[in-house]
C-alpha cells in the first residue's frame, strides 16, 4: 500500500523530530512524523533534565516529550507508528518504506537517533529483559533493595546510577578508567552519594545467571585480577550506535554511521534532511537536537517552496 499526498515526512519522533514537526506543522507544511515507538526519543528515558533552559528545577524526560508532542499536535501535525526499512528516490519526490506501506513525500527528514550500544560481553544478550537493562527509568524499579551494577563513566550512566539509589541497596558503577567522563556537577552528586560504591580500572567480562542477573565477572584491567560481583540487575551505558541501517547507502554517512550534514543539516542528498542525535555533531543533547530540528525544518520548507512540483 502506498500513501502520499504529504509536503514533509519525519522519521523519529526525539526532541529533534518533534520540533521540526512544530515548526514545519506552524508553516503550514502537510507534515507526517513516524516514530518506531513512544515519542520523546532517548530523553523520554531519561529521570530528569537539568540543562534544557527554561525548567529552573529540571523536568522529567517523559513530561518534556509529552509536551513536545502535544505541543506539535495542536498545530498539526500528523503522527503515525512504524519502523522505517528503507529510503529511496521516485523523481522528484522521496519514499520512507514500512514493514506495511510505502509513504512518499516531497522532503524527508532523519531523525531517528540512536540505540544504546552494547558491551558484546557473555551473558549479556541471554540476560536482556531478565537484569540487562539499558534504561534506568524504565527498570529501576524492579530492583528495589537490590544490589545492582551500573557499567560506564559518563553523563548517563553517572545520571542513572544516582537515579538507581531510589530503589536499589547499593549501585556498583564500574567503569574502565579511574576517573568520570561526566560533567563536574554530576560526578559531585555521585561522590557524595553514600549508596554508590566505584569500581575502577575495571570491566565487565560477563554476565552470569541462568533465568536472571546473578553476578558480573569482572576484571581489573591495570592488575589483570579478577572477581565475581554478585547483583540481581546491571545497566550498560557504554555508548551508542546511529539508527541509520535503513538508509542503505542512500546519503553519506561517516565511519561510525553517523549523517553527514553542513550548517542547514542538508544531506548528500537533494531534499533530504537529518536533525539530532542521528547526524555528526559535537554534542548531543535536547538542546541541540531542538536546535537542529527547527533548522531543518526551515530548510526543509525553503526547499519545497524552491522547486515546482507536479
Amino acid at each position: 500500500m502506498e500513501q502520499g499526498g504529504y509536503d514533509l515526512i519525519i522519521a523519529g519522533g526525539g526532541p529533534a523530530g518533534l520540533t521540526a514537526g512544530l515548526y514545519a506543522a506552524r508553516a503550514r507544511v502537510r507534515t507526517l512524523l513516524v516514530e518506531k515507538m513512544t515519542p520523546g526519543g532517548q530523553a523520554a528515558t531519561t529521570f530528569q533534565i537539568e540543562n534544557y533552559p527554561g525548567f529552573a528545577q529540571g523536568i522529567s524526560g517523559p513530561d518534556l516529550a509529552q509536551a513536545m508532542e502535544e505541543q506539535a499536535k495542536r498545530f498539526g501535525l500528523e503522527v503515525t507508528y512504524g519502523e522505517v526499512k528503507g529510503l529511496g528516490s521516485r523523481e522528484p519526490f522521496w519514499e520512507l518504506e514500512f514493514e506495511d506501506r510505502k509513504v512518499s513525500a516531497k522532503a524527508v527528514i532523519v531523525a531517528t537517533g540512536v540505540d544504546p550500544r552494547k558491551l558484546g560481553v557473555p551473558g549479556e544478550e541471554t540476560l536482556r529483559g531478565r537484569g540487562v537493562s539499558y534504561c534506568g527509568t524504565c527498570d529501576g524499579p524492579f530492583f528495589k533493595d537490590q544490589d545492582i551494577g551500573v557499567v560506564g563513566g559518563g553523563d548517563s550512566a553517572v545520571e542513572e546510577a544516582i537515579y538507581l539509589t531510589r530503589f536499589a541497596r547499593r549501585v556498583y558503577l564500574v567503569h574502565r578508567r579511574d576517573t568520570l567522563r561526566a560533567e563536574k556537577v554530576i560526578q559531585e552528586r555521585a561522590f557524595e552519594n553514600p549508596k554508590i560504591e566505584f569500581l575502577w580500572d575495571t570491566v565487565v567480562t560477563r554476565v552470569v545467571g541462568d533465568s536472571g542477573v546473578e553476578a558480573l565477572e569482572l576484571q581489573n584491567v591495570k592488575t589483570q585480577g579478577t572477581r565475581s560481583l554478585k547483583v540481581g540487575g546491571v545497566f550498560f551505558y557504554v555508548g551508542s550506535l546511529s539508527n541509520t541501517g535503513f538508509l542503505k547507502g542512500t546519503l553519506n554517512l561517516d565511519d561510525q554511521g553517523y549523517v553527514l550534514t553542513d550548517d542547514n543539516m542538508a544531506t548528500s542528498a537533494v531534499g533530504v534532511f537529518a536533525a539530532g542525535d542521528v547526524r555528526r555533531k559535537l554534542l548531543r543533547q535536547v538542546a541541540t537536537a531542538v536546535g537542529d530540528g527547527a533548522t531543518a525544518a526551515f530548510a526543509a520548507e525553503k526547499y519545497i517552496e524552491s522547486r515546482k512540483w507536479p
